[in-house]
């Protein structure tokens, strides 16, 4: 591993490379926060590719450039005269040893969970009307639900025992099942999203991330199809003339790969 002092030259380079770009790349030039977003958004989920594949070369690179995003709007804020670098990083410093008393006072601790609960606690105290307020609007909706539930969980709005959440979530089920008899779209759809929100609290307390756990299963399930999709065609068959019955047969062997 490379030495603080190599740590801290690399990132002086890339303010150096990144200086020179903005003055001297006509496309770097042009770029303003609003036109970096969505390729930020995007960095980030090759990002969360990369780590829910294990690929830690991956991870690397796009980690890199990650951090050349940050470098970037952390730069088009210097020529505003807005913030640099060192406000941000100072900044989140600043933050950091606030949140943690425990670490930087004399706050006493027992566990994790006491941790996120004087974390949620110092940003009620910070000016913060609410706990969700940190939720962004923009995120998906399944991790939006995981956030919001961690949240309230945080400052003791939760249930006491996973079988109570499961025993939510069965009631959830039947309410659903009700709808769905009734053939009401709009309560059927309220229902479903209950459902779901149920599951996602569920996955908190089994110590499961509902996010990585459904994209777990949408890679597994790409695996199987693409593995019967090859199949059908080494038989020149197309999928939409095969029974489901012949589908099975390729399905369960992908099941065993």
């Amino acid at each position: 591993m490379n030495s603080r002092e190599a740590q801290l030259k690399a990132f002086d380079r890339l303010l150096t490379i990144m200086d020179e770009l903005r003055e001297q790349c006509p496309w770097d030039r042009k770029q303003t926060m609003e036109s970096l977003r969505h390729l930020t958004i995007e960095e980030t989920y090759e990002l969360g590719d990369a780590i829910l594949d294990k690929d830690l070369e991956e991870v690397r690179k796009e980690l890199g450039d990650l951090l050349l995003h940050l470098v970037f709007y952390a730069k088009i804020g210097s020529e505003t005269n807005d913030f640099d670098i060192a406000d941000v990083a100072n900044g989140i410093c600043d933050k950091l040893i606030d949140r943690h008393p425990h670490i930087y006072g004399d706050v006493e601790v027992a566990d994790e969970e006491e941790v996120k609960r004087n974390w949620e606690n110092l940003k009620l105290k910070e000016g913060k009307k609410s706990v969700l307020e940190g939720v962004p609007r923009s995120l998906p909706a399944v991790v939006k639900a995981s956030r919001i539930q961690e949240k309230v969980a945080g400052v003791g709005f939760d249930w006491e025992k996973p079988e109570q959440v499961f025993e939510k979530l069965q009631e959830e089920l039947g309410e659903l099942q009700h709808e769905i008899e009734t053939e009401n779209k709009d309560k059927m759809e309220a229902e479903f999203g209950d459902v779901m929100f149920s599951m996602i609290n569920y996955a908190r307390f089994l110590g499961i991330n509902p996010e990585n756990a459904l994209e777990r299963t949408n890679k597994k399930f790409i695996t199987r199809f693409q593995y019967l999709e090859a199949k059908a065609a080494e038989k020149n068959k197309a999928l939409k003339d095969m029974t489901l019955a012949e589908m099975d047969v390729f399905w369960n062997e992908a099941k065993l790969l």
